[in-house]
């Protein structure tokens, strides 16, 4: 196991972004940023023992900063949804930011995925990155510290490890966002992709991508991913539900716990095979609808369906709706949550 240091790049206001390269025995590698706590780069070999690239998104700092959609970075303080930007805690109405159409609260207005974060390394196979977010960031009420610690084993293994507190209560949801093509960020769309999802149940969602409150059975549906299937199989459905959203851009309600896998993924092409693991409830399935020809890594474009998401969180909109799961953390009080991606080829 190693871990190697490199600037990445300068911010447009000055600070310098760190790249920590983490790689196993096997090969495997991650690259973690500075810049929003990213996960650049993740190198798997395939069937053929060909390192491929497996992560969709930019190779300089400039296409994080002027054309990012979340490629690889942490987003919170509320990843996902928060609907008209509002919620009540405590009996108080909170306003916070509405970074989407003006309408939503999306990824916490995007503070932590456009922060520099700092990095320390644990060990020789470990780096934590960490943040403190002030009080008032994007209307958020109270100081948040958060830290994600980014492990890479011997067995090919990458996990997430986040905490979390708050000096006030509050709603806390952390993820990361990063777009996997598990046949090469540069070997065109994901629809052939065979996808499982331990889930019989997901959260509709209205023309604003805020879930209605109902956990809809998937039986029968083109979100029954219980048994794989291709991603594209399905996505063409006339189903309202793909239509609002070009695609999928749903929160699956996990059946499991964190011993099982969530969900598991395999390209056919490159025989790479990926198992997600997460002790939290949900998991959003983002099949990159809005992609729309950003250049990413190498200069090539990012079209539709270039990558998916594999958000671990609690669901979207939870602050107004106490029928989900909670995640209302009394100030002080450490949020802990576990993501871990396995790999095999």
């Amino acid at each position: 196991m190693s871990i190697e240091k490199s600037l990445f790049g300068t911010t447009k206001g000055g600070q310098d972004v760190y790249a920590y390269t983490i790689r196993n025995k096997n090969g495997m590698g991650a690259v973690v940023l500075t810049y929003g706590g990213a996960l650049q780069a993740l190198y798997v070999k395939d069937k053929h023992g060909k390192t491929r690239d497996v992560l969709v998104g930019f190779d300089d700092l400039q296409g994080f900063e002027e054309r990012s959609d979340y490629q690889g970075v942490l987003v919170g303080r509320y990843a996902n949804r928060i609907a008209g930007g509002r919620y009540t805690v405590n009996g108080e109405t909170v306003q916070v930011t509405k970074n989407e159409k003006d309408i939503t609260c999306l990824h916490g207005g995007g503070e932590f995925s456009s922060a520099v974060w700092t990095a320390k390394v644990l060990a020789e196979n470990a780096v934590e990155v960490s943040y403190t977010s002030p009080d008032g960031a994007e209307g958020f009420p109270g100081e948040m510290t958060a830290s994600v610690v980014y492990t890479l084993t011997d067995d090919n293994a990458l996990t997430l490890s986040y905490k979390a507190s708050c000096t006030k209560d509050s709603f806390i949801n952390l993820t990361n966002h990063a777009y996997f093509n598990l046949g090469g960020f540069d070997s065109g769309t994901v629809l052939g992709t065979q996808l499982c999802i331990h889930a019989s149940h997901y959260t509709p969602t209205d023309a604003n991508s805020i879930p209605t409150g109902e956990l809809r059975d998937v039986t029968g549906t083109a979100f029954d991913f219980r048994t794989a299937k291709a991603i594209g199989q399905d996505i063409g459905a006339k189903d309202e539900q793909l239509i609002l959203c070009g695609g999928y851009d749903h929160n699956f309600c996990l059946d499991g716990g964190k011993d099982s896998p969530a969900v598991e993924a395999f390209d056919p092409h490159s025989g790479i095979r990926m198992k997600l693991f997460t002790t939290l409830p949900g998991v959003q399935l983002y099949t990159g609808n809005f992609l729309n020809g950003t250049i990413g890594k190498k200069g090539l474009p990012m079209y539709k369906h270039a990558g998916f998401c594999l958000e671990t969180q609690f669901y979207p909109d939870t602050p107004n709706r106490p029928e989900f799961p909670a995640c209302l953390y009394k100030a002080g009080t450490v949020y802990t949550s576990e993501t871990t991606m396995q790999f095999e080829a």
